[in-house]
């Protein structure tokens, strides 16, 4: 690495051949250190040619040596380390063009497609009308803004939100971790894209597997875990194939939603979006709370799934992540990139604050183009077509589609449904899993693993492997009582689940980035009040649906009031520890906030437009 604190690794890569391969786009990792030392310095001190750029279109790489890197001091100017060792200093990358950088929020949007954007909120619009539709709003702006806010501790220290929660207790982690199996160890979303396929081939009655009767949704479902499984072998780095395989199904899901808006006259039904300002925040009499919370999860990914943003980041190179390693496949004979445990931190001088202004610009303008405007436009022109075609409709959202939908549009309009449906499901299934397992292998690496001498990429194999055949038992298993339900059960469990789990992890992600960081890289006072939104807002619904649940399990007194007075007891107690959690959060990051002030001199140069 150079000397020079104005300068970063890559200031100088000028010229790469375009080739595509499982590595960055012209750049051999093994080399890529000792190529940047040689070169000579030169160009725009922050923002990354084009040559530069590209190399972001794979996933980028730039190993240092790190146990020659300067620690980082403990000083007002860094990071605090909490409950682990020192950063060490590096020059944040120089900053490349949003269209280098697009993947991690496409992944993030493909997770989206068969929960939020084609089945909760069409079905939820079916059922209560446009008046809903304020949630929606509400549920994608704030998650945009959490999302964002667990970019935060990547981009600025190329670690994951999971070693940041490690720093903060050992115990966080292994806590997600056990959330994140019971909201996405259900495979609800291959089961439905299975159920979308049989049905429309005709294939209802059981097959013999045996000696054995099976359902035939059943059994395509196995065959689409398994087609997950084996495309994770593809490529030598794993976030590749994921990235591209999600982007190319993206495109088929999303011009599907908008030719069947199209094709079907649906979008007239936009007229009667005012009823959004008229029952803006008012609930639907009798609506089902854990479908709501469900809704209010997946307008967007939703739960453990929004992790996942830190560390696809890390894989494709933001920021400090550019220094961190990629999680390899164990099989194809490739040599482990090292993530180091510590990360990395950058001092506060006039290029380096330039450069986080504009990562901080780029990072937000890829998710808010890519993931925000996606599901904007697509589930609002689904739920049109679900709004025209189903108004009042009970049933699941599968079934309101396959039964209420497709037979009212002929073969054309039935056509895109399928297809739409199919796309939808099988994507978010193949990003629920790709999400589970690279959250869950980061999070027991490095609450056990990495101190027991494990290596994450093999971690993750396993992960892999095991989460895929879980699904597998999990589809074939899966009897009475929940038999009949069908394949949405599933989807219900785990969207509500995911709901709760986002309360918690809202809350300790503005702890940790008021508390932790630095002033010129904690977010701004308009971002704080929005993360005390977004902890309440999850946190209301969380304690509506666990009052609910428990009374419905016949704990007396559990029951919880939409208004909170004529709660139960137990309920009171519920609404007790949601005022101190909330409480706690505002409090924490108040005092973080006036303790930080005018400590680092040059805080400003880091401040623009995008940073509140």
């Amino acid at each position: 690495m150079t000397d020079d604190p104005d300068g970063a690794p890559g200031d100088a890569l000028e010229e790469a051949p375009d080739d595509a391969s499982d590595e960055a786009p012209g750049v051999d990792p093994s080399s890529a250190a000792d190529r940047t030392e040689a070169a000579p310095t030169g160009g725009d001190d922050v923002y990354a040619s084009d040559v530069e750029g590209r190399q972001y279109r794979g996933t980028w790489y730039l190993p240092l040596d790190y146990e020659s890197l300067d620690e980082a001091p403990e000083s007002d100017e860094y990071p605090d380390r909490g409950d682990g060792g020192a950063f060490r200093l590096a020059d944040l990358p120089r900053v490349p063009k949003v269209s280098h950088v697009v993947g991690p929020s496409a992944i993030m949007l493909g997770a989206s497609l068969g929960s939020g954007e084609t089945l909760f909120w069409p079905a939820l619009t079916a059922q209560y009308g446009w008046g809903v539709y304020w949630a929606f709003l509400v549920g994608v702006l704030t998650q945009f803004v959490v999302n964002t806010e667990l970019q935060r501790w990547t981009l600025a220290t190329g670690e994951s939100v999971f070693r940041a929660f490690a720093r903060l207790h050992d115990g966080w982690p292994w806590l997600f971790l056990v959330g994140g199996l019971l909201s996405l160890g259900w495979p609800g979303w291959a089961a439905g894209a299975a159920q979308v396929a049989t049905t429309v081939l005709g294939l209802q009655g059981p097959v013999a597997v045996a000696g054995v009767a099976v359902a035939p949704w059943k059994l395509l479902a196995v065959a689409l875990m398994v087609v997950v499984w084996l495309s994770y072998q593809v490529s030598s780095v794993m976030y590749n194939v994921v990235e591209a395989f999600q982007i190319g199904l993206l495109f088929v899901a999303v011009l599907g939603a908008l030719a069947l808006a199209f094709v079907t006259g649906s979008v007239t039904e936009l007229a009667n979006l005012d009823a959004v300002v008229s029952e803006f925040g008012r609930l639907p009499p009798g609506i089902d709370i854990a479908l709501f919370l469900g809704g209010l999860a997946f307008a967007g990914a939703g739960g453990y799934l929004n992790l996942s943003q830190s560390l696809w980041m890390r894989e494709k190179g933001y920021g400090m992540g550019n220094y961190q390693g990629r999680v390899r496949n164990p099989l194809r004979g490739d040599e482990p990139e090292p993530i180091q445990r510590d990360g990395f931190t950058f001092r506060p001088t006039e290029t380096n604050l330039e450069r986080w202004r504009g990562w901080w610009r780029v990072v937000q303008l890829e998710h808010l183009l890519t993931f925000v405007v996606g599901l904007l436009v697509g589930a609002t022109l689904l739920m049109t077509v679900a709004a025209r075609y189903t108004s009042g409709s009970q049933t699941d959202a599968i079934r309101m589609w396959l039964f209420d939908v497709a037979p009212q549009l002929g073969a054309v309009g039935g056509a895109l449904v399928v297809l739409v449906l199919f796309v939808a499901l099988f994507t978010t299934e193949y990003a629920i899993v790709e999400s589970f397992v690279r959250n869950s292998a980061d999070a027991v690496f490095e609450a056990y693993g990495r101190e027991a001498g494990w290596d994450l990429s093999t971690v993750f194999w396993r992960l892999l492997t095991v989460f895929c055949l879980w699904g597998i038992v999990i589809i074939l298993g899966f009897t009475a009582p929940f038999e009949g339900q069908g394949p949405f059960f599933f989807l219900v469990v785990g969207a509500a689940l995911s709901g709760l789990i986002m309360w918690p992890y809202t809350a300790l992600t503005l702890v940790m980035n008021t508390s932790r960081l630095p002033e010129h890289l904690q977010p701004g006072w308009p971002r704080v009040v929005a993360m005390w939104w977004a902890s309440g807002f999850y946190g209301y619904f969380s304690v509506l649906l666990v009052g609910r649940t428990l009374a419905d399990l016949g704990v007396a007194g559990a029951l919880t009031s939409a208004t909170v007075l004529g709660s139960g007891p137990v309920g009171y107690l519920l609404w007790a520890a949601f005022v101190v959690v909330q409480a706690y959060a505002v409090a924490r990051s108040v005092g973080a906030k006036r303790a930080a002030a005018d400590t680092v001199p040059t805080a400003a140069a880091s401040r623009g437009p995008f940073d509140d």
